[in-house]
């Protein structure tokens, strides 16, 4: 299912947003897309403040949802169109994406989205339990356990979300959530590290279905509950486990 881009709000309107848009943006290729022409397509234009940066979250959150296709060349004009804004910050945005390694650069033509397979997916979860295991088993000790209780909305809104069935929502809660358990140990640096993992972990495959099913969703989230409570009662066998069960259980 296709997700719009809502029109802004003209500013001064009541109930004008003065800083909500959705992220998400219907990037289905279309048979201009693959000739690398512009689409006609409503025109929804964003606000011009951090254009490059709204229209990056939008290209992620598709990424996310499964609305760019891997294997799919897209070009910046045509999403752009997409967008209500002209090619520029979009071909930013794709540069950023593409040393992410979301999308490689198809000279002349645009970029293609990456072509992830299991052995890629399952690399990422052994990596990230590399890094992130040891850090929770150590603040499991260090942390007082009311600290860990002030981090429980943040995973009450990942089951939120997760019993929404919307994947580009809980993408972002699942990372909010681990960025804040991993914040604790005051590590800047491995907490950007692990987010860029994390977020390269949450791109689909090629194979198989594009989005998890709802029920798998709401299955992860539930995880995020438990740790917290393994972590607050200094239960490490049981924060070990869940940690790589988590990674392992991450499609």
């Amino acid at each position: 299912m296709e997700h719009a881009l809502p029109r802004a709000a003209t500013p001064g309107a009541p109930g004008h947003p003065a800083e909500t848009l959705c992220p998400r943006v219907p990037v289905q290729p279309t048979a201009e897309d693959r000739a690398h022409g512009a689409p006609p397509a409503p025109r929804t234009p964003l606000r011009r403040t951090s254009v490059r940066g709204q229209v990056l979250d939008g290209l992620r959150a598709a990424l996310v949802a499964g609305d760019l296709t891997p294997g799919e060349v897209y070009s910046a004009p045509g999403l752009a169109e997409r967008f209500g804004v002209s090619a520029t910050p979009v071909r930013e945005a794709m540069q950023q994406l593409a040393v992410e390694g979301a999308v490689e650069v198809v000279p002349n033509r645009g970029f293609r989205v990456i072509e992830r397979d299991a052995r890629e997916l399952a690399e990422l979860a052994e990596v990230r339990a590399l890094i992130e295991v040891p850090v929770m088993l150590r603040l499991a000790h260090s942390v007082p356990a009311d600290r860990w209780t002030a981090l429980r909305p943040l995973a009450e809104e990942t089951v939120a979300a997760a019993e929404t069935g919307d994947r580009a929502r809980y993408a972002d809660s699942d990372r909010a959530f681990h960025s804040a358990v991993l914040g604790l140990g005051g590590n800047r640096q491995l907490t950007t590290v692990a987010a860029d993992l994390h977020r390269r972990a949450q791109w689909p495959l090629v194979t198989g279905p594009l989005s998890r099913r709802r029920t798998d969703l709401v299955a992860d989230a539930a995880q995020h509950l438990a740790l917290l409570e393994a972590l607050a009662g200094r239960d490490l066998p049981a924060v070990q486990t869940l940690v790589r069960e988590h990674f392992a259980g991450a499609r």
